[in-house]
């Protein structure tokens, strides 16, 4: 009777919370409580900002998905989200896209970042934050026992990529040069090229780049008087677009060398060339795409004093040391930090079978017939074994009564 009781209350409790979750994919014991914090993701992702909201916890407070909304924008549909049951819990998704991030009343402001000023960079980059909130609407009771939810939200970009980001931003800087008949102001851009012709600029598939794709980087100077090269001091990336950003991956810096790049030309006429493979930044493990920024701390120098401003490797010796003498103002221009990005690679951490990691038409694994040989014979062997275990087990069984019988005293029943 006691069993039938407790399984009578167990059936109740699972038809409440069913039917307080109207047969979507929440778990009552798990998700019977108001929202918490944890309860909204925030993708800020190359093309889009992505928000999911547990929409259990939301059920459990009393709303429905239309009761959520961007900014308080609560009569307007497309600022509302729509459930995705196929996730558990289920969640609602709301997509802003980087063209048009103001539709809904998000809130755009623009802050300036200094740049390297250790290397006497007087160049800035300007960040956009964008944030906002998906709220419910108020009552038009003056009391309510429904509480009211909010989820806030930012993510940040360069307000180059904001501009326009379906294209590649560049940065360029203006270098004074003082020269015995006066001073001139030459421009310098960082350009990414898709090969080694420098001739096409580098176009980004909207699914991004495949890593380790060879790009092809140049630093290029105008209005320069052909007296005056470009030297590179040294390149760098970051997964944003702020030069002073806590994590970069060196790509050159004097004698050091990241493996996949290739110093092409510096320091030998008005234009620096290099090539790198691209990656992806560890800290965007949980997002399909990556954005690597470039940087590069550039310089004007003196024709004939560039070589002997390169940094000596290995034990190769400078030539012309005893031409050197010390250098004057006039030898070098002041460093300036080029900037160029995002350059977005896609991730290849998505879940796949063997089929598509292999060919195209081709079986995901195969066995020679050596290795099929070893495997019938281990199987054989171990069915041999298992079989010849059972014979002694059985022998033995068969060996123990026969004794009893022979060596005991025998019952005068059986006579």
């Amino acid at each position: 009777m006691e069993r039938m009781w407790l399984l009578l209350l167990l059936t109740v409790r699972v038809l409440a919370g069913s039917a307080q979750f109207n047969g979507y994919n929440c778990d009552a014991n798990l998700h019977s409580r108001f929202p918490a914090e944890r309860d909204i993701s925030v993708y800020c992702g190359v093309q889009a900002i992505t928000m999911k909201i547990n929409f259990c916890t939301v059920l459990f407070s009393g709303y429905s998905e239309t009761d959520l909304a961007l900014n308080g924008r609560h009569g307007d549909s497309h600022c509302r989200g729509f459930i995705n049951n196929n996730t558990f819990p289920a969640v609602v998704i709301f997509i802003i896209n980087l063209s048009t991030l103001e539709g809904c009343g998000n809130n755009l402001v623009v802050s300036t970042v200094p740049g390297v000023s250790t290397y006497g960079n007087a160049s800035s980059v300007q960040i956009g934050n964008i944030s906002g909130y998906i709220d419910t609407p108020d009552p038009p009771t003056i009391i309510s026992y429904l509480p009211g939810l909010l989820y806030k939200f930012s993510c940040s970009y360069p307000l180059e990529y904001l501009v326009n980001n379906t294209q590649l931003a560049s940065s360029s800087a203006a270098i004074s040069v003082r020269e015995n008949n006066g001073t001139f102001v030459s421009t310098l851009n960082l350009l990414l090229y898709n090969d080694s012709t420098y001739k096409e600029q580098l176009i980004i598939p909207s699914i991004g780049l495949p890593l380790k794709t060879k790009v092809f980087a140049a630093v290029e100077a105008t209005n320069l008087d052909g007296r005056w090269n470009v030297l590179m001091d040294y390149c760098y990336t970051t997964p944003s677009g702020n030069p002073n950003d806590g994590i970069r991956y060196d790509l050159f810096l004097s004698c050091d060398k990241d493996p996949q790049t290739t110093v092409i030309e510096n320091g030998r006429s008005q234009q620096g060339r290099f090539s790198f493979e691209v990656f992806r930044f560890v800290k965007h493990k949980n997002q399909k795409m990556s954005t690597v920024f470039l940087h590069c701390v550039t310089k004007l120098c003196r024709a004939d004093d560039c070589p002997l401003l390169m940094p000596i490797c290995g034990h190769r010796e400078r030539r012309d040391a005893g031409r050197r003498t010390t250098w004057s103002p006039q030898s070098t221009s002041g460093n300036a930090v080029l900037s160029a990005g995002p350059i977005i690679t896609r991730s290849e951490e998505t879940p796949t079978n063997n089929s598509q990691l292999g060919s195209l038409g081709q079986p995901p694994f195969q066995l020679n017939s050596i290795t099929s040989a070893l495997i019938s014979g281990m199987v054989i062997l171990g069915v041999m074994s298992f079989f010849l275990l059972l014979c002694s087990l059985a022998l033995l069984h068969r060996k123990e009564p026969t004794s009893l019988v022979l060596n005991g005293i025998r019952n005068p029943v059986f006579e």
